[in-house]
């Protein structure tokens, strides 16, 4: 204990060895994941995406403990696909494409629209959210959603209310493990067991409808899961496309199954969004993760949905994937669809949308206009600060 306590001081990495690890933040996680390494005196840490989960200020208390190991002489081998952070942190970078080395260099010259064009072979086209196609109307309203689940496992949701315009992307952000999985599967039917509170749809209350029937009222979903919960992996794409059925889709007519329909629907989704693969008919599983994601958006978007809930929509893909999803998205709510993000990435909810709350312990802060609040603003909130 005297030596976890001496690195733990000599790293400003404060630690309560008292508490249980399911009581911790994520970041109070990532300490003790960081002490138990560092009691090893290695001399190569290897950190895969190691801010996916951090509120910028614990990202910047991050950094300050990688700057400290760096001048004690250790190496860092840094994964991630977060760019800035490679400018700001490393000294030199290698980078990837399609399993395979494009370039290893010095940072010196580099900025992160250089390290994504590498990345991509291409340069990236610019986002650009705009706020002149919303509308006053209010396509849907949650009020005093609460949920007790009495689960050390889940986060309870403490009386949660929102509004979401016409054409509007509303963005929910917070550190994982704050009632967001809880939310999203409440928003889509999955979860609608001792549920208090309301959700008007359209003038009409959807609190205790199932997914199907929320589908079939033109409510659009893709889960933070994309194998095995947005799409079946021994399913084709063909396959795939019929889990999202809505009324629009003309499918299946008098009970029988329009195959040819569905086909077409599943190559225009490969066309129109850019996904690699060798066919409509090859299995979800055989598609990188950033192709499943495009496929699986593709597929709401192209059903034309009114409303369209979607979770961590460019987790973990890469740079040319998450550009495409987020163009996609913006294009989509200029076309009249009201849009709610659920994300941990700050930089993507900054970007995207036009209003941002922050989710902590279930509780759900007051919206923000994106274009009036700093992502140093937000990360307070997804630390606690400012909740009651």
């Amino acid at each position: 204990q005297k030596k976890v306590n001496n690195i733990s001081k000599k790293y400003e990495l404060p630690l309560d060895l008292d508490a249980p690890i399911n009581s911790l933040s994520a970041g109070q996680k990532q300490r003790v994941e960081i002490v138990r390494i560092l009691l090893q005196d290695p001399e190569l840490l290897i950190m895969d995406e190691p801010t996916s989960v951090l509120t910028p200020q614990e990202v910047q208390n991050l950094f300050k403990t990688l700057d400290t190991l760096l001048k004690e002489g250790r190496s860092i081998l840094y994964i991630t696909h977060k760019l800035e952070e490679v400018i700001n942190l490393c000294d030199q970078v290698t980078i990837l494409r399609d399993g395979a080395v494009i370039e290893s260099s010095k940072l010196e010259n580099e900025t992160a629209e250089s390290l994504a064009t590498k990345m991509l072979g291409k340069k990236l086209s610019e986002i650009k959210t705009n706020y002149d196609h919303i509308k006053k109307s209010i396509n849907l309203k949650a009020e005093n959603l609460s949920q007790n689940f009495n689960n050390p496992f889940n986060t309870d949701l403490k009386k949660i209310s929102f509004e979401v315009k016409e054409g509007e992307i509303f963005g929910i952000a917070g550190v994982a493990g704050n009632g967001q999985s809880e939310l999203m599967n409440l928003l889509t039917g999955e979860s609608i067991e001792e549920v208090d509170g309301s959700i008007i749809f359209n003038n009409t209350e959807i609190i205790n409808f199932n997914p199907k029937k929320r589908r079939d009222l033109s409510i659009a979903f893709v889960p933070e899961n994309r194998l095995g919960h947005s799409a079946v992996p021994e399913l084709t794409l063909t396959e795939n496309v019929l889990l999202s059925q809505f009324p629009n889709n003309n499918f299946i007519k008098n009970g029988m199954v329009n195959y040819k329909n569905i086909e077409i629907q599943a190559k225009k989704i490969v066309d129109e969004f850019n996904v690699v693969t060798p066919g409509a008919d090859a299995k979800a599983s055989s598609l990188s993760g950033g192709n499943l994601q495009k496929f699986v958006i593709g597929r709401e978007i192209l059903s034309q949905p009114k409303l369209l809930i979607i979770s961590h929509p460019t987790w973990g893909i890469d740079a040319g994937a998450e550009n495409s999803i987020r163009k996609s998205l913006i294009k989509l709510a200029n076309n009249g669809t009201s849009i709610i993000v659920i994300s941990q990435d700050l930089d993507e909810l900054i970007e995207i949308s036009h209003r941002i709350s922050v989710i902590f312990n279930g509780n759900l802060s007051k919206s923000f206009d994106t274009r009036k609040i700093s992502i140093s603003e937000i990360g307070l909130l997804m630390g606690g600060n400012g909740f009651v």
